[in-house]
């Protein structure tokens, strides 16, 4: 698995790319500073274009929280893969924040995000994979969306 580039390893997943989403408003979804690679807050895109919604603790579990969160990672390698073609040109995950649309009482963001991390240390590796990161609680999100994760990444 360690000679495996990363777009063998996302290949060897199994995992189908959402659309890469269009901006909402007047930003950019990915922008490159020296070797940094800046994507803007990403959503549970789904294949079908559709959102995943609705509150972690309350029309949504845990569980489904995750699920949401490895859909927004999937939302964010689509729009890598759209601005450079490969994953090959990401060096590692240096931040990722991830913001849980969540109830007050719900203190499980940290284990939302993990669907997102997991994915990222499954393309680039233990190693490479896991940056810094931050999991906070939001009272909402743009249309109800579940969880949004922006990410700064090193470029090779």
């Amino acid at each position: 698995m360690e000679n495996k580039t990363p777009d063998e390893r996302f290949a060897s997943l199994g995992l189908d790319l959402p659309p890469a989403p269009e901006p909402a408003g007047i930003y950019k979804p990915c922008l490159v500073d020296g070797n940094k690679l800046y994507v803007s807050g990403h959503g549970p895109v789904k294949s079908d274009k559709t959102l995943m919604t609705g509150r972690v603790g309350a029309e949504v579990d845990a569980e489904e929280g995750k699920l949401a969160a490895r859909q927004v990672g999937l939302s964010i390698l689509s729009s890598v893969k759209a601005y450079f073609g490969t994953f090959n040109r990401i060096n590692r995950v240096i931040k990722v924040l991830g913001m849980v649309n969540c109830t007050p009482d719900f203190g499980r963001q940290p284990y939302v995000i993990n669907g997102c991390s997991e994915l990222f240390a499954a393309v680039w590796g233990e190693d490479k994979g896991v940056g810094v990161r931050s999991a906070v609680g939001m009272g909402s999100l743009p249309n109800n969306i579940s969880v949004e994760i922006e990410v700064i990444f090193e470029l090779k």
